[in-house]
């Protein structure tokens, strides 16, 4: 008897993953590549002559996982992704940051304090002026995005 529930538990594990993998490829997710899209995102209005900031969501409706591995943007401005670090006593610090990962399914959202697209020196901006980057990916093609200037805080 005590055979029998030692075996329980792994048999019924190997049912439940044979069970989520017979959905996932039911479903058509298996061997599917990352489907990347992205909607119109948000540029930060300058407020200093050193840096702005550009946010987008990049969707992922794929069935595999894709790496956001840079970015490029207007000719003559120093573009790269960053990444905002909380250092304590109520401050933060901008890094670089690496490759990042889009989850199949899901999405990579960029935001004012987590990552972001760091633009330097900052173009002349106003708001609804239009900025366009270009992300790049380890398996997928590049995808152009556009953005849209908006004053910090919107």
């Amino acid at each position: 008897m005590s055979r029998l529930r030692g075996a329980a538990v792994p048999l019924l594990t190997c049912l439940v993953t044979l069970g989520a993998l017979t959905a996932w490829t039911t479903a058509g997710r298996a061997g599917s590549p990352a489907e990347l899209s992205a909607d119109e995102g948000r540029v930060l209005v300058p407020l200093s002559t050193e840096a702005t900031a550009a946010f987008v969501t990049v969707r992922n409706t794929g069935g595999a996982d894709d790496v956001l591995t840079g970015v490029t943007g207007p000719a003559g401005h120093t573009t790269m992704l960053s990444r905002t670090v909380d250092i304590g006593r109520n401050a933060a610090r901008m890094e670089m940051a690496g490759a990042v990962t889009v989850p199949a399914g899901g999405s990579l959202r960029m935001s004012p304090t987590g990552l972001d697209i760091m633009v330097s020196p900052p173009p002349r901006l106003a708001p609804g002026d239009r900025l366009t980057f270009t992300l790049h990916f380890r398996d997928s093609p590049p995808l152009t995005v556009r953005t849209r200037a908006v004053l910090p805080g919107q």
